[in-house]
């Protein structure tokens, strides 16, 4: 059935509404039953790399249009996915710039609008939608459509075809902009399978868009995850800056979050639940977990050289008899090494302050990694708390690098012997870090074991998940090896430019990116998503504690017990803990 106006009917055929008859936007796809959106306009140049320009129809508000928003260019064999990024104002005399005519008139302003003064949009290809084969497919885009082709806005089933449903292995984070009805789902495999980024300025949400990443991979049950909860925003409870107080992963997943703490005072006052507090002794802590703190400790090259030749002279016991070092030990130390006094002296008074620190013991206690390491193995994610040490950086980065190292080198032997026993392949960890640009500085990533997991160790089942205002100053070669980026705004050129690094279609997305506002906008783009997408994340509020009541069991079949695991590795020799 033809439902095109009748072309001797001039009145029905020149009806500007016509675009919006149902059944006359059917009338113009090869499919008739998709649902199309407003129709916006036609191309009219462009190209595939610099985009597509649309001119837009003289009924279309230019001022509803924004850029980051979704168009469908309705191609004869295929439907081009598209986002805004760019809008522009045009006319075909430039005089009427220097002598604008009177627009008060109803009749000039009919006259002007979309003839001699028009708006024009240029929206970037992101995908080709083939229906082909019947059910829709997502194609990279190799081609553009002709002139004059028809675009609308995108749809929900537009959305839907492209970002997938709601199931075990997707989750919803989000609704695209204007389109508050449709749910952006992300593919939390393929989200944990690299690490991944949370970039914004200050206040613009990170903790709480990194809670509904994390709470989606809890949810699917895909892999466990290690937070270093700096500011004791994940693990129990949190007060949002409304001054209300939000359930932390610890109340979400209580079956399958285990929280720990360094401070236990500061978690009995905010009465969170914890299992243990966690110590480190001092005869656990080596040189290299020391070499990260170069910059926030201001040590020297001289200074780490130093604190490697007292732990081949003085072995576990080097810190304790550092802090407990008279004249006379100086003396001794600068006659009978290549220590200088004054090195030996500068390196004691920058260690001091782990005196200060109450979870730093003289004597071993319980093995804190051990015990964190059994229970990522068995399935349990962990959040470790700082109370009042989260104020101290140097505390942070310390206990993080020591634990991590611990922990690297653990699933690094339980992989390894997996090779030959698939059962005992540890689960997929991904380890959540706050201001990773001082563990990732391009001074200090290549010696730390953070450089090392962001670099390789997706081959040992364990990636980054991190958290940071300045991605400037992380790594280039990191920043290259982070898979999936959630970026809130940024205000800062080197930091986007940072952030667009090595993304497809860099240049129309860095638009969008400096004009997200302020608070409860990202764009997401990278292997967790089929194209980047600018979202307005969704709520954490008790719609979200409820839909993840009905959160999948983790496969514990395939995860690794310590007990069988450690006789693996160590036969029935005892087994060096640090």
């Amino acid at each position: 059935m033809n439902h095109l106006p009748d072309p001797n009917d001039l009145d029905a055929f020149f009806n500007p509404n016509r675009w919006q008859d149902p059944t006359y936007q059917a009338s113009l796809n090869a499919d008739p039953q998709h649902q199309v959106g407003q129709r916006l306009g036609v191309v009219v140049g462009g190209s595939l790399s610099k985009g597509l320009v649309i001119k837009l129809d003289r009924e279309v508000n230019v001022e509803e249009l924004a850029v980051g928003r979704y168009v469908v260019v309705h191609g004869q064999r295929a439907r081009f996915f598209c986002m805004v990024s760019d809008i522009s104002l045009e006319s075909t005399n430039a005089a009427i710039q220097s002598d604008p005519p009177d627009m008060g008139h109803p009749f000039m302003r009919s006259v002007y609008y979309g003839t001699v003064a028009y708006n024009l949009i240029t929206v970037t290809p992101m995908l080709m939608i083939d229906d082909s084969e019947g059910a829709p497919r997502a194609l990279p885009v190799k081609t553009i459509p002709r002139h004059f082709t028809p675009a609308h806005n995108a749809s929900a089933e537009d959305v839907n075809n492209v970002f997938g449903k709601d199931d075990d292995k997707h989750f919803y984070v989000g609704s695209p902009l204007e389109l508050q009805e449709t749910r952006i789902h992300l593919n939390m495999k393929r989200l944990a399978e690299r690490s991944v980024g949370v970039f914004g300025k200050s206040g613009t949400g990170k903790s709480f868009l990194t809670k509904i990443l994390l709470a989606g991979l809890l949810r699917s049950g895909i892999g466990v995850t290690l937070i270093f909860d700096m500011h004791n925003d994940y693990g129990w409870e949190v007060t949002s800056e409304n001054g209300s107080s939000v359930k932390g992963l610890g109340q979400l997943f209580s079956d399958r979050v285990t929280i720990f703490t360094l401070d236990g005072e500061s978690s009995r006052q905010r009465r969170a639940k914890f299992q243990a507090e966690i110590t480190i002794a001092t005869s656990e802590i080596e040189p290299q977990d020391l070499e990260s703190l170069k910059l926030t400790l201001n040590l020297s090259d001289t200074m780490i050289d130093a604190a490697y030749t007292l732990s081949r002279l003085w072995g576990d016991e080097w810190i304790a008899r550092l802090l407990d070092a008279s004249e006379d030990d100086q003396a001794y130390i600068s006659d009978n090494t290549n220590i200088p006094v004054g090195t030996f002296s500068g390196l004691q008074r920058r260690l001091e302050r782990f005196q200060r620190w109450g979870f730093i013991t003289r004597e071993k206690r319980e093995d804190s990694a051990q015990l964190i390491i059994d229970k990522l193995t068995n399935g349990q994610s962990v959040v470790l708390e700082f109370g009042k040490y989260g104020n101290s950086l140097e505390a942070y980065m310390l206990v993080a690098n020591y634990l991590t190292r611990r922990i690297h080198a653990e699933y690094v032997r339980r992989v390894e012997i997996s090779l030959g026993d698939k059962s005992q392949q540890p689960p997929q960890l991904m380890i959540t870090i706050e201001e990773a640009h001082k563990f990732l500085d391009p001074q200090v990533a290549r010696q730390t074991t953070f450089g090392i997991i962001a670099r390789e160790m997706r081959k040992y089942n364990v990636t980054l998940l991190i958290v940071d205002q300045r991605p400037s100053m992380i790594d280039e070669e990191v920043m290259s090896q982070v898979g999936t980026r959630v970026t809130a705004l940024l205000d800062n050129e080197r930091d986007i430019s940072a952030v667009l690094n090595g993304v497809s279609g860099a240049a129309s997305l860095r638009e969008v990116l400096a004009r997200l506002e302020t608070k409860q906008q990202a764009i997401i783009m990278g292997h967790a998503v089929p194209m980047p997408v600018v979202i307005r994340p969704r709520n954490y509020d008790q719609d979200f504690y409820a839909s993840l009541s009905g959160a999948p069991i983790p496969n514990t079949d395939q995860v690794a017990q310590p007990q069988a695991v450690n006789r693996a590795l160590t036969g029935n020799r005892p087994r060096r803990l640090s």
